[in-house]
């Protein structure tokens, strides 16, 4: 087989990787933070698309849109946080679960009602249209800004959460909130910030997703089954897990469906099943907290 048909698949499996790292860094980020295991995440993911296609429509740039969405749509998961999701600090952890998993479905029927159940195209920014020659091939360019885009939101992310004041409270307040309290920190403000962030990656992915796939009220579900397997191969809360397994599960899927398409499907549940066995807490988590 061409090689550099190998090496575009595996470029291929990458974009498709970045993606799934965004979503499932907003999705681990707010589990290994708050606790809670957010249902809605692929739904929110869904709106996300959808507000952006919407904002670039109303001005006519597509810029517009993957700045606002994420924005506005963090902005309404602050909102879902404080007036459902923090009522049920301290409770059983299927509590939250089961809540966001009515949330999703009331967002899905929601837009579903607003939009229709058809597809609708996500135009390319003209900017991004067409290939780029890389030597080994031809790669869309918009695909390859994905994958910049990405790389520097991860930079900028850890950047915040390791190097800043702001980062050191969310940390410590993630291990230890009673100790942060008695310091004089607002707690509440910082899981209000921690949710937001959350649902914002959520969005930025599903943005980024809109051009590479149709906005449709459904896209959220396969997005949030590979969200969560993401965030189970890379361990519950690990930013790092994250980013890896992301990556691994993009270039499994693409790589799988260059030579068995029928198996790209079910490639990414087979790896969480081999990393299960081998690492319960999976790649980066902390040994004892599995799912």
């Amino acid at each position: 087989m061409d090689l550099s048909l190998i090496i575009m698949q595996l470029l291929s499996g990458i974009a498709l990787g970045a993606v799934l790292v965004i979503t499932a860094l907003g999705l681990t980020i707010v589990f290994g933070m708050l606790g809670v295991v957010n249902f809605a995440h692929g739904a929110l993911f869904m709106i996300g698309a959808y507000a952006g296609l919407y904002l670039a429509s109303l001005t006519g740039s597509f810029w517009w849109g993957l700045l606002l969405a994420p924005i506005l749509i963090g902005a309404f998961g602050m909102l879902i946080e404080f007036v459902l999701i923090r009522r049920l600090y301290g409770r059983s952890i299927d509590d939250p679960l089961l809540l966001t998993f009515g949330l999703s479905y009331i967002l899905v029927e929601a837009v579903r009602i607003v939009f229709g159940s058809d597809g609708i195209p996500f135009p390319t920014p003209p900017q991004l249209i067409g290939v780029l020659d890389l030597g080994v091939g031809f790669f869309p360019r918009y695909r390859l800004f994905v994958i910049a885009l990405v790389a520097a939101v991860l930079v900028v992310l850890w950047l915040a959460l390791e190097k800043t004041r702001i980062g050191l409270i969310v940390r410590a307040g993630a291990r230890d909130p009673t100790i942060m309290q008695v310091l004089g920190v607002d707690i509440g403000r910082v899981w209000l910030a921690i949710f937001g962030l959350g649902v914002g990656l959520a969005a930025l992915g599903g943005v980024l997703a809109g051009p590479m796939r149709s906005v449709n009220p459904e896209m959220g579900s396969l997005v949030l089954a590979e969200a969560f397997v993401v965030t189970v191969i890379g361990g519950l809360g690990s930013i790092v897990g994250a980013v890896v397994a992301g990556l691994m599960i993009g270039i499994s899927i693409s790589l799988v469906a260059l030579f068995a398409p029928e198996m790209a499907t079910i490639v990414m549940f087979a790896l969480m099943a081999v990393v299960l066995l081998i690492r319960p807490e999976g790649l980066f988590g902390v040994r004892g907290r599995t799912v």
